[in-house]
């Protein structure tokens, strides 16, 4: 059974994590987000009770 012969498969599968290890960590943290998010206010809203209409 080729299939189960790990000779060609194992350089192939260190090279491609060598490459997603080396490159992709650089591209990733590179990205920039086009709106810095807003910092929300600590202060909590003033809650009035809810006056349920009568039928």
């Amino acid at each position: 059974m080729p299939q189960l012969n790990p000779t060609p498969w194992f350089p192939i599968l260190a090279l491609s994590w060598l490459i997603f290890l080396t490159i992709l960590p650089s591209k990733v943290m590179a990205h920039a987000f086009p709106n810095e998010p807003a910092i929300q206010s600590t202060e909590k809203p003033e809650m009035a009770p809810w006056a349920w209409p009568l039928q």
